[in-house]
């Protein structure tokens, strides 16, 4: 019976994701949810509370998911060096394999009218922020990079990344280019992680 239960949220939280991301938050009812999982609105409520606690859980599902990766490579016994390249690997390749996603994320947090489930979903993404931030500052303090602005370090990383994801027409001139064909993902995927190691190692490690 527990694994019912378990099942029943897991296809609320997948047919939230999908419809989101088809509709956009303000496109979608708990109705349609339901419908779309084969839940009723009870068990939504039960389980999320509402439409904003279904959508906080996927993003913090996501962040949690991301947040593991970060602590396995800060742990690894690697350069500083290493463990920002492997950061921006996992950071492109979780952005580029579910580009729906994070545009649909990137829509609903660049919006203003819902500024308490914004706060919420900031606070999960602060933990692997200070991952990041921690990686670049040890390479800082044992020498390895230069004494740089951390925080606009990561912006500039994660900003490139959206901003392909977003407009990719203003890295590809090629006009049939398809995000979502593997081919043509897997050529920006490639082009986007070489671009920001080599970005990133230049900066700071160049000594100026």
């Amino acid at each position: 019976m527990k694994t019912e239960k378990v099942d029943k949220k897991q296809a609320i939280l997948d047919a939230a994701e999908k419809l989101f991301c088809e509709t956009g938050y303000e496109g979608t009812s708990t109705r349609q949810i339901a419908k779309e999982s084969g839940a009723n609105m009870a068990m939504i409520n039960y389980y999320f509370g509402s439409k904003e606690g279904v959508f906080v859980e996927i993003m913090n599902e996501r962040i949690a998911g991301f947040a593991s990766q970060l602590k396995i490579i800060n742990e690894d016994k690697i350069s500083a060096l290493e463990k920002l390249h492997k950061v921006i690997e996992g950071y492109v390749n979780r952005i580029m394999n579910n580009t729906a996603f994070h545009k649909m994320m990137h829509r609903e947090l660049s919006l203003t009218q819902r500024p308490e489930m914004y706060d919420k979903i900031k606070d999960a993404m602060s933990h692997n922020m200070q991952l990041i931030d921690r990686i670049i500052t040890d390479g800082i303090e044992d020498g390895t990079f230069n004494k740089v602005d951390v925080r606009m370090v990561i912006a500039t990383i994660m900003g490139t990344i959206t901003n392909i994801v977003i407009a990719p027409h203003k890295v590809i001139s090629c006009s049939n280019f398809d995000l979502n064909n593997p081919k043509d993902k897997k050529i920006i995927k490639e082009r986007a992680i070489a671009h920001l190691q080599d970005l990133t190692t230049v900066y700071l490690t160049t000594k100026r």
